[in-house]
């Protein structure tokens, strides 16, 4: 479907993943078809990566299930989210990444959803009887 614009109407679609590493690849392949199917073409690849980070962090960092969620408001804002189970907030990197050196470990992701995205935050949240947390990024369309 050639891209049209941005659509009119909002959407919101969820992906509930196990904590499996291959949930990243489903994750990214479905948003990839979804933005396609909605004519959001030119978000795919910054989307993608976003949506890898969060989906990441959420199977990397955490014993439960997970859930993608991503959600398009008019008049051009795709807001793409990860919930996990566990509550602690998330381990941003401080800084510029060139402060830090290579051995350092953690908040690499949320770095790349800081400098690629919009805007970004998090917020604690239960879903399914389950305790988590839920961190979200958002694109403007064009």
């Amino acid at each position: 479907m050639p891209e049209t614009g941005a659509p009119g109407a909002p959407w919101e679609y969820s992906l509930h993943i196990p904590n499996d590493a291959r949930a990243v690849t489903v994750s990214r392949r479905t948003l990839r078809l979804v933005l396609t199917l909605h004519g959001l073409t030119g978000l795919v690849d910054t989307a993608e990566l976003l949506a890898a980070e969060l989906v990441s962090n959420a199977v990397l960092h955490t014993k439960g299930p997970a859930a993608l969620r991503v959600r398009w408001s008019p008049p051009g804002t795709l807001r793409i989210g990860a919930w996990d189970a566990d509550p602690e907030p998330p381990e941003a990197f401080p800084g510029e990444l060139g402060q830090r050196t290579a051995d350092d470990e953690g908040g690499r992701g949320l770095f790349l959803v800081r400098s690629c995205s919009d805007l970004w935050g998090w917020q604690p949240l239960s879903r399914f009887g389950h305790r988590g947390k839920y961190v979200w990024c958002e694109l403007a369309a064009g």
